[in-house]
C-alpha cells in the first residue's frame, strides 16, 4: 500500500472514530501532498510522499521549539500532537551504528578527502536515510570526519 493511500484510510478511519487532532493532521498532509501533485503537475511517489511528510514533521519541531521558548504551552501541545501523528507515517529510524556505517560507507563510496567533498558524500547518504534520521546531525557528523 502507497504512503498516500495509507494517509487516506487513516483519515476515514479518524474521521469514522471522531477523532479530530489526527484527522486535522492527516487533511493537512494529505492537501501539502495535492498542493505539490498540482502545482508541479505530477504523481507524487512513496518517497516524493516521505520528503513531504518529513519536511511538515521537522517543520514541527522548529515549532514546538519556539512555542516552547515562548511559554505558549497550548499552542506546543498542538504541535506535539500533530508531531506524534506525522512520525507514524514516517520508516524506522536508525540508530547511531547505522548511521555511522552509513557515513563510512558513502565516504568510501565517493572518495571523500575533504570538506569540498562534502556534497558528494551527503548525495549517497540523502536517499538511504531520508525520513529515517536528522539530515542536521547526519551532516554534522559528515563534517566531523572531513575535517
Amino acid at each position: 500500500m502507497s504512503l498516500k493511500s495509507r494517509l487516506t484510510d487513516d483519515m476515514k478511519a479518524a474521521m469514522r472514530a471522531g477523532d479530530k487532532s489526527r484527522l486535522g493532521t492527516i487533511r493537512m498532509a494529505l492537501a501539502a501532498i495535492k498542493q505539490r501533485e498540482v502545482d508541479e503537475r505530477i504523481e507524487l511517489t512513496d518517497a516524493d510522499v516521505l520528503a513531504l511528510v518529513d519536511k511538515m514533521l521537522k517543520q514541527r519541531k522548529d515549532s514546538f521549539e519556539q512555542f516552547t521558548q515562548a511559554g505558549r504551552d497550548d499552542l506546543a501541545a498542538q504541535e506535539k500532537a500533530e508531531m506524534e501523528v506525522l512520525s507514524t507515517y514516517l520508516p524506522e529510524q536508525l540508530s547511531e551504528q547505522e548511521i555511522s556505517q552509513l557515513i563510512d560507507q558513502a565516504i568510501a563510496e565517493s572518495g571523500a578527502q575533504s570538506m569540498q567533498d562534502m556534497g558528494k558524500v551527503m548525495g549517497l547518504l540523502k536517499p538511504q536515510v531520508q525520513g529515517r534520521a536528522d539530515m542536521g546531525q547526519i551532516s554534522g557528523q559528515v563534517r566531523g570526519r572531513l575535517t
